[in-house]
């Protein structure tokens, strides 16, 4: 785990176990490791890692089998990647767009850039 401290904690792990998921490291109706596991893996606090369950759950992206521990969720990696999707548009394409208005870049232009078809001098 890769801690960014511009981050909480709870934020990096709860990430962790979304990229875990998406990336089919964690499949839908699999138990998800243990607070305690994840805890003593990453030499965090089992509270801090609490936390970033309860935020799973609350999205609805694992659950709880009582008694048993927590499962990912059969909808899990559709409500990750829809969630991110959402948070990419507004952190990095909304932003983007707004630049290359103000720039005079065309959208054929980005296009290019982002097929590597654009022959960058200052590199």
């Amino acid at each position: 785990m890769i801690i960014d401290n511009n981050k909480p904690i709870y934020i990096t792990i709860k990430e962790m176990i979304e990229n875990m998921i998406l990336k089919d490291i964690l499949k839908e109706d699999e138990q998800v490791p243990s607070t305690t596991t994840i805890s003593s893996e990453y030499n965090v606090n089992h509270i801090t890692v609490l936390k970033a369950i309860n935020l799973l759950v609350d999205e609805e992206i694992i659950y709880k089998k009582r008694g048993i521990g927590m499962y990912v969720s059969l909808d899990a990696k559709k409500i990750i990647y829809e969630k991110r999707k959402k948070l990419f548009l507004e952190e990095f394409i909304n932003p983007l767009k707004k630049e290359a208005d103000l720039l005079g870049i065309s959208i054929n232009e980005i296009k290019s850039f982002l097929d590597g078809k654009v022959n960058n001098d200052e590199n």
